[in-house]
């Protein structure tokens, strides 16, 4: 008789595999250059100069240089599998093993408009049961405000992504119209391929980023100037090194002078992704809650209904997503039929005493007006940086 495994359990075995097969290719990729350097020394024997320059470049490296490359490759290794920390710190005081993130794979047609209607309404649907344990326990499920999952409090405690410092804050905006962003959501990283994670990877080391270590100004604005010269091969203006200051205040809202690795690195994954994929893939990434609560925020600003809204209305919806954090928020209930965060100046609340033709006149004929698609277009990279649950923006809207 066969012995039935649950998903956490053929998940974890699935994971040991995975963790033992990738130290065995990491040991294969370590072996060749060892092959190599040991043919290379029977095969003939080097100049002078040659071992003098290797000589060098070993004293150079210093002895410490083995414990450091430990180190850091493990932190490489995290951030390409977009884990945050080591499997081994949750095989403890009976913990969960943390999933093994699968990156996503561009599709042939993902350059493709895809088709979102405006008119047609989409019908929000929610797992009944818990992502991690598969068990339905309606009242206790804090569902997750930008996919179907739903998790329990203890089971997100058990994968260690319910820390005391944050328990308080996920229990009081999970059934909130601000919401909580599972663990999925949360890492923008986790929207990148593989190919585009190799080439973030590259840059950072390039630009000599150490994973998991926070940035000051100075660190953040010395990066985006070599990010820049190796781009385009000049220094960057001044315009856009003030640009970069704004963006790392945004990315800094408590003011403590540093950013956080994990915001810095949301952020250079949202930047990439504006860089690499058109907008008509970044649209494509939108889950159906993303998507009627842009709806919902169009159909605000078209007093008219005629299927356009100026610029400058589109500019002003593009600060509402990212109001995330309020003190006073108004409850809904666990069916989760909300679709994100509708702040007090938001287009969308205009049912709760503040009229949108107070907030900005129309002038829909003395600006560029835009239909629906163009509103999807020019908001969707904002609407994708709003998914962290952090009070940091990482994508700073402009003026």
């Amino acid at each position: 008789m066969g012995v039935l495994m649950s998903r956490r359990q053929t998940v974890e075995r699935v994971q040991k595999v995975s963790l033992a097969v990738s130290a065995f290719k990491d040991g294969l990729r370590e072996q060749p250059s060892t092959r190599r350097r040991a043919e290379a020394g029977t095969a003939r024997q080097g100049t002078l100069e040659q071992e003098v320059q290797e000589g060098e470049e070993e004293a150079l490296a210093g002895p410490s240089q083995p414990e450091e490359s430990s180190a850091s490759k493990a932190a490489w290794e995290r951030l390409r599998d977009g884990r945050g920390v080591e499997p081994e710190e949750f095989e403890r005081a009976n913990r969960f093993t943390p999933p093994a993130f699968i990156r996503p794979k561009r599709e042939l047609h993902d350059d493709e408009p895809p088709d979102i209607s405006l008119e047609q309404r989409e019908q929000i649907l929610n797992d009944e049961m818990c992502e991690i344990c598969e068990v339905w326990t309606a009242e206790s499920l804090f569902p997750c405000r930008i996919c179907h999952r739903v998790y329990h409090d203890g089971c997100l405690r058990r994968m260690g992504y319910l820390q005391k410092d944050s328990a308080v804050e996920v229990t009081e905006t999970a059934h909130t119209e601000t919401g909580w962003s599972c663990y999925y959501c949360d890492n923008l990283n986790l929207l990148l391929t593989e190919e585009e994670m190799y080439s973030l990877m590259e840059t950072l080391r390039n630009c000599k980023i150490i994973p998991g270590v926070c940035l000051t100004l100075d660190d953040f604005l010395h990066y985006k100037h070599q990010v820049h010269k190796q781009q385009f091969e000049r220094t960057m203006p001044e315009a856009q090194e003030e640009q970069a200051a704004l963006q790392f205040n945004a990315l800094d809202p408590d003011k403590k002078g540093h950013i956080e690795w994990q915001d810095f690195l949301s952020h250079e994954s949202i930047q990439l992704l504006q860089k690499i994929r058109p907008q008509n893939a970044l649209l494509r990434l939108l889950t159906p809650k993303e998507r009627e609560r842009a709806r919902a925020a169009f159909l605000a600003l078209d007093q008219d209904n005629d299927g356009f809204i100026g610029e400058g209305e589109c500019r002003q919806a593009r600060h509402t997503w990212f109001r995330k954090h309020q003190k006073e928020m108004l409850s809904c209930n666990v069916s989760i039929s909300h679709v994100g965060p509708i702040s007090e100046g938001s287009p969308t609340s205009s049912r709760n005493g503040k009229s949108p033709e107070k907030i900005l006149p129309a002038t829909k004929q003395e600006e560029t007006s835009i239909d629906w698609p163009g509103f999807l277009r020019e908001n969707v990279a904002y609407i994708l940086a709003a998914r962290p649950n952090s009070a940091a923006l990482h994508l700073q809207p402009l003026a």
